[in-house]
C-alpha cells in the first residue's frame, strides 16, 4: 500500500523518467553521488548537489513527504555530529560565550557542513531504492558484479542478499513499531526520563524484534527451498535489462553534478 507509513528502501511506484531508467545507470550514479560528495569539500558545493536531488525527487514523482520520512531515522546522528562541531571547536571568530560554552564561526560552518553531507547520503540512496524495484536492483546489481562471477565471485547470491536486505528494512520498522505499541499499550514509556532510561526501556523491544527477524528468515528460506530455488545457475529473466542513450546521459549529468561541486 502506498501511504504515509512508506520509509527507507521501500519502492513507491510511479510514472517518471527515473522509475524507467536502467537500474544498472542508477545503482552507477547514487554510487557517484555518495562517493562524489566525499569529494566536495565546501558548503557551496553541497548546496548545489543538494539542488540536484532536490530536482530528480520533483522529477521521480514521489511524494516529497516520503523522502522526508527517509531521513528521519538519521535525524539524532545529524542533531549529534553538528552539536558536537557547534560547541566543541575552537575555530574561528567567537559568535557566542556564556561561562565555559562558546561557539565558533568554524564550528557552526563545520556542523551545518557534516550534517548535510549526511542527510545528502541517505537522500542519495533513498531515491534509488524509491525509485528502482527490488527485482530490477537485484538484476542490476547482480549485472555489475557479473565480471567477478570469473573469479569465484556469488554475484547472483550478493545480489539477492542485498535485495532481501533493503526489502528487511521497513519491514522490520513495522514490526518494531507494532511490538512498541503493544508495550506503550501495556504502560511502558520510551520517551521519559534521561537517555540511559530510555535506552533501557528499548529492551523489551529487541528481544521480540530479534526473534521475529529470524523467525522471518527461516521462513522466507523454507519458501524460496520449497520454490526449487538453487541459486542463478541457468535462471532466466522475464525483462532483460538494455542500457540506453538515455542511461549513459544521466550517468553523464551525475558526474558533472559532483564536478562542479567538487570546484565550488
Amino acid at each position: 500500500m502506498v501511504g504515509a507509513g512508506r520509509t527507507f528502501g521501500r519502492f513507491y511506484p510511479a510514472v517518471s523518467l527515473l522509475h524507467e531508467l536502467d537500474p544498472r545507470a542508477k545503482i552507477l550514479a547514487t554510487a557517484i553521488f555518495i562517493l562524489g560528495i566525499f569529494l566536495v569539500g565546501s558548503i557551496p558545493g553541497l548546496l548545489e548537489v543538494a539542488a540536484a536531488l532536490a530536482v530528480l525527487v520533483v522529477a521521480s514523482r514521489v511524494p516529497p513527504g516520503v523522502f522526508l520520512r527517509t531521513l528521519r531515522p538519521v535525524a539524532i546522528i545529524v542533531i549529534l555530529t553538528a552539536l558536537f562541531q557547534i560547541l566543541f571547536s575552537r575555530e574561528g571568530v567567537t559568535l557566542f560565550e556564556w561561562g565555559i560554552l562558546q561557539v565558533h564561526e568554524g564550528g557552526l560552518s563545520m556542523g551545518f557542513f557534516l550534517a548535510l553531507r549526511i542527510l545528502l547520503l541517505v537522500l542519495a540512496a533513498g531515491l534509488l531504492t524509491a525509485t528502482t524495484s527490488p527485482v530490477a536492483l537485484a538484476d542490476g546489481v547482480e549485472d555489475l558484479l557479473s565480471p567477478l562471477k570469473r573469479f569465484r565471485f556469488p554475484a547472483h547470491e550478493v545480489a539477492m542478499m542485498t535485495t532481501i536486505a533493503l526489502r528487511f528494512i521497513p519491514t522490520l520498522q513495522e514490526e518494531a513499531q507494532k511490538i512498541m505499541n503493544a508495550q506503550a499499550a501495556r504502560g511502558a514509556s520510551f520517551a521519559e526520563g534521561g537517555l540511559i532510561r530510555r535506552a533501557q526501556a528499548f529492551r523489551p523491544v529487541l528481544v521480540p524484534l530479534t526473534v521475529g527477524a529470524f523467525r522471518r528468515a527461516d521462513e522466507l528460506a523454507e519458501a524460496m527451498e520449497s520454490r526449487g530455488y538453487r541459486g542463478g545457475e541457468g535462471r532466466t529473466r522475464y525483462r532483460e535489462l538494455r542500457f540506453q542513450v538515455r542511461d549513459a546521459l544521466a550517468l553523464a549529468v551525475a558526474a558533472l553534478v559532483i564536478a562542479l561541486g567538487a570546484l565550488l
